[in-house]
């Protein structure tokens, strides 16, 4: 009785309460009081093998059609509330998309939206995000709270920049990427299960001390001698012949540097890992239950610690991503909160690897999305843009993760008996 009781309570009405009254605000101002003129998606781009033509609608129009679909989908949330079920991800995702098309068109009202360009655009800038994810996802299964990702993505980000720049040799900058943020998080782990310390004010204290250090570094080193330590330009891009000429999923998934790749590659990973192999059922056995994984043998420490160490070095290349990857240099204090952001994702997602790279994605999203507004609708505030991704991720933690629940040992010491 007590079970379903507290499933009733953690159901409830927020999500089609908050979804429905998102698509009433879309009907009105973006529909009704939106903006007028037409709006092409482009699918295709010129060397593309197959041409599809552009989706051509009125902008309001298609506010409407948007908003009376998103109120339809908040209905069927609705039902299954009352049904005491909760809404499929899958669902949601969907509201989602169709929010986010109705906002595309509002902006390119009288012009085009480059949809290949967007997303793939919005998938470079979210791999940082995503790799700190990965991260986070991997220390906090085992019982690890992780604050530490921004000071792992920020030691990534230096040691890309400033070994690649000295050896010539972008394999020697990643690699040393990974170890220094591996190193970083073996000292989370050891203080965290050997000596039993509040893990948040060690993860906190480790980002502080990164951000110290890499600034002095940067002022007294590398603004002296730029050329030298502070200028590997980027990794090339990849193009995987016919496969790159797709529409929408060539530019996307087969153009692209291999940061990128590897991310791609990396989430379905740990997802295997995690949930179909011996190894993640040990780890997420730790992050349960530690008392009776020992109980059945399983080391609790020792997988805590590599499932850290190897987290971080995930988020060490999600730093090499930053520099190597993308702007081409180390700049003072570069990852600029994406290290908090990925733990938000972590939460967003469910600790669920394929989830936090979806949530991932909508803040990479939002980045592109900032600086492709201000081109086609000068007149809209780009801090309203920038505002949407944390508006939706509020909303997504309220009506949605409340349902879900964190491994129950993380941020608990294991102290074996």
């Amino acid at each position: 009785m007590s079970n379903t009781v507290a499933t009733e309570v953690k159901v409830g009405f927020k999500s089609p309460i908050v979804m429905g009254s998102i698509g009433l605000l879309t009907i009105v101002f973006m529909g009704f009081l939106g903006r007028e003129g037409m709006v092409g998606f482009e699918i295709s781009r010129r060397q593309d093998v197959i041409q599809v033509p552009a989706l051509d609608i009125d902008s309001s129009t298609l506010g409407i059609i948007s908003g009376v679909l998103m109120l339809a989908i908040s209905g069927f949330s609705l039902y299954r509330s009352m049904q005491n079920q909760k809404t499929p991800v899958w669902v949601s995702s969907v509201y989602g998309l169709v929010g986010i098309t109705a906002l595309l068109g509002w902006l390119a009202a009288e012009g085009t939206v480059p949809i290949a360009f967007i997303i793939g655009t919005a998938l470079v800038l979210a791999v940082p995000i995503i790799l700190g994810a990965m991260a986070g996802i991997m220390s906090e299964r085992v019982g690890i709270t992780n604050i530490a990702i921004e000071g792992q993505l920020l030691t990534g980000a230096f040691m890309a920049a400033v070994v690649s720049s000295i050896t010539k040799s972008y394999l020697i900058g990643t690699l040393s990427a990974m170890v220094a943020a591996a190193l970083l998080s073996m000292v989370l782990a050891v203080f965290s299960i050997k000596f039993l310390a509040q893990q948040i004010i060690v993860g906190v204290v480790l980002n502080v001390l990164v951000i110290g250090i890499t600034n002095f570094l940067y002022q007294q080193w590398l603004t002296e001698d730029a050329e030298n330590v502070n200028f590997p330009g980027t990794l090339d891009i990849i193009r995987i012949p016919v496969l790159s000429d797709i529409p929408i999923l060539g530019p996307v998934f087969f153009e692209n540097r291999i940061t990128v790749f590897l991310a791609i590659l990396i989430v379905p990973t740990i997802w295997f890992v995690l949930f179909k192999t011996r190894l993640g059922l040990r780890a997420r056995a730790v992050g349960e239950q530690p008392l009776a994984a020992d109980t059945v043998g399983i080391n609790v420490g020792r997988t805590r610690f590599w499932w850290v160490t190897i987290g971080g070095s995930m988020a060490g290349l999600g730093g090499a991503a930053l520099t190597i990857g993308n702007a081409g240099a180390f700049g003072r204090e570069m990852s600029g909160g994406l290290g908090f952001i990925a733990l938000a994702v972590v939460i967003l997602g469910r600790w669920h690897p394929i989830s936090a790279a979806l949530a991932a994605l909508l803040f990479g999203f939002s980045i592109i999305l900032r600086i492709w507004a201000n081109q086609v609708s000068p007149g809209v505030p780009t801090d309203f843009i920038a505002m949407v991704p944390y508006l939706v991720t509020i909303i997504a933690v309220v009506g949605f993760v409340g349902q879900s629940r964190p491994p129950k040992a993380l941020a608990v010491p294991y102290v074996k008996g």
